[in-house]
C-alpha cells in the first residue's frame, strides 16, 4: 500500500478559503534554515538540496519496505516558516526561514541519515550538511487557503487577524507557516494554492467560549 498525505492527511491539508481554526499535532521533518530573498540563488539551492533528500529517504524506504504494509509514500509538499528580522514592512532580503518537508510517522532518523549520505556520496552538496530531521508542533493555529500570487498573501493575512480577533484570539508569535500545495515553477501565479497558517492563543481563558 502505499501512503498518500492528500488522502491520508486530509485534516492537516484541507484548509479552504475562508479562515478556520486546527490543532496541529507533533511532526517529523527534514529541515533547512535560510536567511533573505526567496527569489534568490541561496533558496533555490537550499528547496533543491531538501527536494534531493526527500526521494532519496523515500526511495530507502522503498527498497528496504519489501515485508511492510506501506510499501512506498508520497513525498509531502514543500512547507517554510517565515519570520522578519527587523522591522514592520515587509523586506525580502531581511526574512528569516526554515524550509522543510514532512516526513511520514514510519522513517525514522537512521534511514533519513542513510540517505542523506548517499545522497552526499552522488552528488556532493554543502547544503546537505545543514539539513536536520526533527519534530516541530504549531498547536493551535488559524489557518486558510490562499489562492494567488505570493506577494498577494496581506490579504488572506488580513482575513485571519479579523477571524481571530472576533474569536478572543492573539498569534504567539511573530511568524507563520505556508504549505505550499502548487509547483511554483509549473503553475501561474493566479492559480497557486498556498496553506497559511498562524498559531495562537486565548487572549483571556475561556474567551474562545464566548
Amino acid at each position: 500500500m502505499k501512503y498518500e498525505w492528500r488522502k491520508q492527511g486530509k485534516a492537516l491539508y484541507g484548509a479552504r478559503t475562508a479562515p478556520a481554526l486546527i490543532t496541529v499535532p507533533a511532526q517529523n521533518y527534514i529541515k533547512i534554515d535560510g536567511r533573505g530573498d526567496p527569489n534568490g540563488a541561496d533558496f533555490s539551492n537550499r528547496v533543491g538540496a531538501l527536494y534531493a533528500l526527500a526521494y532519496a529517504v523515500k526511495a530507502a524506504y522503498k527498497a528496504a519496505s519489501l515485508q511492510q504494509e506501506i510499501d512506498d509514500f508520497a513525498v509531502c509538499p514543500l512547507e517554510g516558516v517565515w519570520a522578519q528580522i527587523s522591522g514592520a514592512d515587509l523586506e525580502k532580503d531581511k526574512l528569516e526561514y526554515t524550509l522543510m518537508i514532512r516526513q511520514p510517522d514510519f522513517i525514522s532518523g537512521e534511514l533519513v541519515r542513510q540517505a542523506q549520505e548517499q545522497v552526499q556520496r552522488k552528488k556532493p552538496n554543502p547544503l546537505l550538511g545543514e539539513i536536520t530531521f526533527g519534530a516541530m508542533q504549531d498547536g493551535l493555529c488559524v489557518e486558510i487557503l490562499h489562492i494567488g500570487s505570493y506577494d498577494d498573501e496581506p490579504a488572506s493575512f488580513a482575513k485571519m487577524a479579523q477571524f481571530a480577533a472576533a474569536h478572543g484570539l492573539r498569534r504567539t508569535g511573530d511568524y507563520h507557516r505556508e504549505i505550499y500545495l502548487s509547483n511554483a515553477n509549473r503553475v501561474e501565479p493566479c492559480r497557486r494554492k498556498t496553506i497559511l497558517r498562524c498559531p495562537v492563543e486565548p487572549v483571556s481563558p475561556g474567551s474562545m467560549e464566548k
